[in-house]
């Protein structure tokens, strides 16, 4: 069993520890307020487990801690511990995880546990968070019954006058079936007519536009269902993806995104590999207007018709284009389709490691940059993580300050302003020059410009490696020139060569 390292944990439990009738065995997860263990039955009554035979004998153990906070946070945390077991206390439904009894540790002589409070609740065997992961940037397995399942336990919960307030994989469990639980109910609130409302908190790539800038009151921030409903989008599309519906290398990044699109002035886009009905279901689900968004009862009868349809075939692969001319201009190739650029971040695409070697000297602060930015690899097999990483040391040695005026190419991806003007949104357009410096933009740009072009020729090789080298060849050349020479022009030869070099080195 892999062993979990707790330095930085919410609460730090030693193992084995004791609290009530349970031994803590190992760590399974953290979140910014409480840790969640294994717990063994070590024994029945009162000081065994509680209620004995009616019990497992293998739990998860929530613990809430407080002997090290402040008063400020041991009211908050007091409140989240509330709200999640008055919420237990009233309802019941085999799509929410299951609630055994709480304790309150007793132990002086760690202040760092005495009086922490411990839900203990049935033991998950994984979560879409972990489904994710193992999909490596792909589709999840059975993504379809999980969705329709989560949707089965969102609709139960607001058909009794609750929302959950913080709905995201890693809160939603799977037992050792498969089948799915919701779980961590610490931001869920009851509804009061229309609305609920929700102290400060929630996870950016979830959070609906609606709630960023609702104020916050005595009672709380007020939320609707349909701010569960835009997070079980966002849940879904990850699952039928393997990519967040907002692109961008941290949740900051993608908020941003996600507020261009809100604003109408970005498209919500799909993989070809996700079918029409589920993409008319994901839109619904994060339409702008909350007031659009069906609700959840409906998305689980729409959800299980989708559900029970035939998968499609894989697409085929692309047939050779013909040959022809095309214009030059890359205002007229591109048109203005912009895309809400990159920030630097700590989040990282699931499994990003095995998407471009760790090992190389591609620098640890751009990686998750350049895999986000090589999106569309589902549709355009030769644009990888590696291929931008070879781009880039071949056009600056991942260099973000380099500036050539003589060209009038600048920063890590060598951009011409006045070609970077294009892509940028408008209120960006004259910092072109400037924002050329900033490698986070310049990288998600690359990706834009080698995903919308790249297409146009690469069929001019067969060999993988040599498509992906053309791939990469469009950045430093153009379509005229490349169908021209049916393939990379004398003037490109320096560059091809290049990433044929470097291309080995960051591929996994």
């Amino acid at each position: 069993m892999r062993s979990i390292d707790t330095a930085g944990w919410a609460s730090r439990v030693p193992i084995p520890y004791r609290v009530g009738g349970w031994e803590v065995i190992r760590p399974i997860a953290t979140g910014s307020w409480a840790s969640v263990y294994e717990g063994r039955r070590i024994g029945e009554g009162p000081d065994g487990g509680g209620r004995g035979g009616d019990l497992p004998d293998r739990v998860a153990l929530k613990f809430l801690p407080t002997g090290t906070l402040t008063t400020r946070q041991l009211k908050h945390l007091a409140e989240m511990a509330a709200r999640e077991l008055r919420l237990y206390g009233a309802l019941s439904h085999h799509r929410l995880i299951g609630f055994h009894e709480t304790l309150v540790v007793d132990d002086p002589e760690r202040p760092e546990l005495d009086g922490a409070a411990v839900i203990v609740m049935e033991l998950a065997a994984a979560s879409l968070a972990d489904a994710l992961a193992r999909a490596d940037g792909g589709p999840v397995p059975d993504a379809a019954r999980h969705i329709v399942e989560t949707c089965e336990g969102l609709a139960y919960l607001h058909a009794q006058g609750w929302i959950h307030g913080d709905l995201k994989p890693s809160n939603v469990l799977l037992a050792a079936d498969g089948s799915v639980r919701l779980a961590d109910f610490g931001l869920a609130a009851e509804l009061d007519g229309t609305h609920a409302y929700l102290p400060p908190g929630g996870s950016f790539d979830y959070m609906a536009p609606e709630r960023w800038d609702e104020p916050l009151t005595e009672r709380g921030s007020r939320i609707r269902t349909a701010s569960d409903v835009w997070a079980l989008g966002v849940t879904a599309y990850q699952l039928l993806t393997g990519g967040m519906p907002f692109p961008g290398a941290s949740p900051r990044a993608r908020m941003a995104h996600a507020a261009q699109y809100a604003a109408g002035r970005a498209e919500l886009l799909f993989p070809e590999s996700v079918p029409p009905g589920w993409r008319e279901w994901l839109t619904a689900c994060l339409a702008a207007d909350p007031a659009r968004r069906p609700g959840a009862a409906e998305l689980l009868e729409w959800s299980r018709r989708l559900a029970s349809e035939p998968a499609p075939s894989p697409p085929r692969r692309r047939a050779a284009r013909p040959r022809r001319m095309l214009g030059a201009s890359l205002a007229v190739a591109l048109g203005v389709a912009l895309m809400w650029p990159i920030v630097p971040g700590d989040g990282r695409p699931a499994g990003y490691d095995r998407r471009l070697r760790t090992d190389s000297d591609v620098p640890a602060r751009y990686r998750a940059a350049i895999v986000a930015a090589a999106r569309c690899g589902d549709r355009v097999p030769e644009v990888t993580p590696a291929l931008l990483a070879a781009s880039l040391k071949a056009l600056s040695d991942f260099d973000p300050l380099l500036s050539d005026p003589a060209k009038d190419e600048y920063g890590i991806a060598r951009w011409t302003p006045r070609v970077l003007e294009f892509y940028l949104p408008l209120e960006q357009k004259g910092r072109a020059r400037q924002l050329a410096f900033d490698p986070y933009v310049s990288i998600h740009h690359m990706g834009t410009y080698i995903c919308k072009l790249a297409p146009r020729v690469v069929d001019f090789a067969r060999d993988p490696v040599e498509r992906q080298v053309l791939a990469a060849t469009i950045f430093q050349s153009n379509t005229r020139d490349m169908l021209a020479a049916g393939g990379v022009p004398p003037y490109a030869q320096w560059y091809a060569q290049k990433i044929r070099e470097y291309l080995p080195k960051y591929t996994p």
